[in-house]
């Protein structure tokens, strides 16, 4: 019995050894550990100004948006910003920004309130039209802040909470396809 286990435990570690550096070799060009499928042909992208048209927003909220998502893909992908003539394109509006109160009760005062932010976002693709959206699709999430806390003394922590969830849906949905 020994002797079988050892012999399974060469037999796996010498595949291993043959293997991986055959899957490093094959996929490095269009795929990495994080799940991204990007065609060996797009190298550039570029990011417009996001619009705020949700008149109760920050000012800069649509900027900083536009500003984090350039640095996702910057620091995720291989892709390079242009500013002209770039492989893949964004677009953005922040459409919507409310705070809505959470499971109000009759008679009784509400303990949370949930801070929601809605963006529809564009992405087109100049290499690949098929990989274009045919329309903005829109994104939207929320966090929950209690009552007793004034929205403007959690808003920059709980945009940046809402901000990265938003983030990481748009570059799931514009480089996995999702």
């Amino acid at each position: 019995m020994y002797l079988s286990n050892r012999f399974f435990g060469k037999t796996v570690l010498m595949l291993l050894r043959v293997l991986l550096p055959l899957l490093f070799l094959t996929t490095g060009g269009c795929y990495s550990f994080k799940g991204i499928s990007i065609d060996p042909e797009v190298n550039t992208f570029f990011v417009r100004n996001f619009e705020t048209l949700a008149t109760n927003a920050p000012p800069t909220v649509g900027l900083d948006f536009g500003e984090r998502l350039k640095d996702k893909v910057r620091s995720e992908t291989r892709l390079k910003l242009q500013t002209d003539n770039a492989d893949v394109e964004f677009t953005g509006k922040i459409t919507d920004y409310r705070v809505i109160p959470v499971a109000p009760k009759p008679g009784e005062q509400v303990s949370l309130n949930r801070l929601e932010v809605r963006m529809r976002i564009g992405f087109i693709n100049n290499k690949d039209e098929k990989k274009n959206w045919t329309s903005e699709r829109e994104f939207s999430h929320f966090a929950e802040f209690s009552n007793s806390i004034d929205l403007l003394t959690v808003q920059d922590q709980l945009v940046r909470q809402i901000g990265d969830q938003l983030l990481e849906d748009i570059f799931n949905a514009a480089f996995n396809d999702w």
